[in-house]
């Protein structure tokens, strides 16, 4: 059913890669986050404990690439593809917003 809706709005399978962005985006921001806080903190014990959530956080963000990369999302290996899926989104969006108007 997401599908029919999906490909009704004019998405297609645009959902999928909209949602594992934000998600890599939120996983580079953990990543972030977590260097910063590691610098910050004041016992040896949270800084283990954060120590831990970093290198979950940077797995998690090998994952999601990995993902990403496997469906034809993230091509971070070649500009030019990339380029592409960047345009066919942008183009996509704007075409929604037309749709919408």
């Amino acid at each position: 059913m997401t599908n029919i809706l999906q490909n009704l709005a004019g998405m297609g399978g645009l959902t999928e890669q909209v949602i594992a962005t934000d998600f890599l985006i939120s996983a580079k921001s953990g990543v972030r986050n977590l260097s910063f806080a590691i610098t910050e903190v004041a016992t040896p014990e949270l800084r283990e404990a954060f120590r831990e959530q970093l290198r979950a956080a940077v797995e998690s963000h090998e994952n999601i690439t990995n993902y990403m990369i496997a469906r034809g999302f993230y091509h971070p290996h070649n500009m030019s593809d990339q380029i592409q899926v960047d345009i066919d989104t942008a183009n996509t969006a704007l075409d929604l917003a037309q749709k919408k108007n």
